[in-house]
C-alpha cells in the first residue's frame, strides 16, 4: 500500500504500543499496512493464514484498505468474524457478516469465510458450533477494535471474563454498547438496537 502515512507520535505504556495519526483515514490505512504485513509474513511461513475480523464503521478504512491490497494471497486466507446479533433477520444491514461480506468477504476470493449464523434457531448450539471451528487449528490474527465502554467484540464490562471457558457465547448487551451502536448511525434509536448477541469471549 503506498500512501503518506502521517504518524503523529507513538509510545509505550506497560506492554501496549500505540500510535497516533492525523486523521482517521490515515490511521486507518497504516493499521490496513501493518496487517497486510503480517498476513504476507505470516504466509511466507506456512500455507495458510486463519483470521477472525471485526464488524464496525470504525473499520471501514481498515477494511477498504485491506480489500484494495495486490500483495494479500486471499485464497490462502480464511476468515472468521467476532461477534452477532441475536434477533434481526438474515439481511438486516446491521448484521455483522452482512457488514463484512459488503466491505470485505464479497470483495475478495478468500480460502473461506466462516460466519456465525444470525438466523440460527438455537443460539447456544451455534456458539458451539462456531467455538469448535476456531478450535481446529491455532488462529494466526485477530483484527479487533475497541468499543466506548471498553469491549471488545461484545464482551461488555458486565460479562467480560479473562479466564472464560468458553470459545464463543451469548451476553446480554449493556446500554453504553447498545448506545454505540445508534451513534454509529447502525441503528435509528436505542429501542431497535438487539439486547443480546453471540460473542466470541476474551481467551
Amino acid at each position: 500500500m503506498s500512501i503518506d502515512i502521517r504518524m503523529i507520535t507513538h509510545r509505550v505504556v506497560d506492554q501496549l504500543r500505540y500510535r497516533v495519526y492525523t486523521d482517521r483515514a490515515t490511521m486507518g490505512v497504516a493499521a490496513a499496512s501493518y496487517i497486510e504485513g503480517l498476513i504476507v509474513a505470516t504466509l511466507a511461513r506456512q500455507t495458510a493464514v486463519r483470521m477472525i475480523f471485526s464488524a464496525a464503521p470504525s473499520q471501514d478504512e481498515v477494511l477498504a484498505s485491506l480489500a484494495a491490497s495486490d500483495l494479500i494471497e486471499w485464497p490462502r486466507v480464511h476468515a472468521f468474524h467476532m461477534d452477532e446479533y441475536i434477533g434481526l433477520s438474515s439481511d438486516a444491514p446491521q448484521g455483522f457478516g452482512q457488514f463484512l461480506r459488503t466491505r470485505l468477504f464479497g470483495k475478495v476470493p478468500l480460502a473461506s469465510v466462516n460466519y456465525l449464523d444470525i438466523s440460527a434457531s438455537n443460539p447456544r448450539k451455534e456458539c458451539e458450533r462456531y467455538g469448535q471451528l476456531l478450535a481446529e487449528d491455532p488462529i494466526d490474527i485477530c483484527c479487533l477494535g475497541v468499543g466506548e465502554n471498553g469491549h471488545i467484540a461484545f464482551n461488555d464490562p458486565p460479562v467480560a471474563d479473562f479466564a472464560d471457558t468458553q470459545a464463543v457465547k451469548i451476553v446480554s448487551l449493556d446500554e453504553v454498547c447498545r448506545q454505540q451502536q445508534v451513534n454509529d448511525g447502525c441503528f435509528a434509536s436505542l429501542c431497535e438496537v438487539p439486547t443480546q448477541a453471540m460473542t466470541l469471549t476474551i481467551p
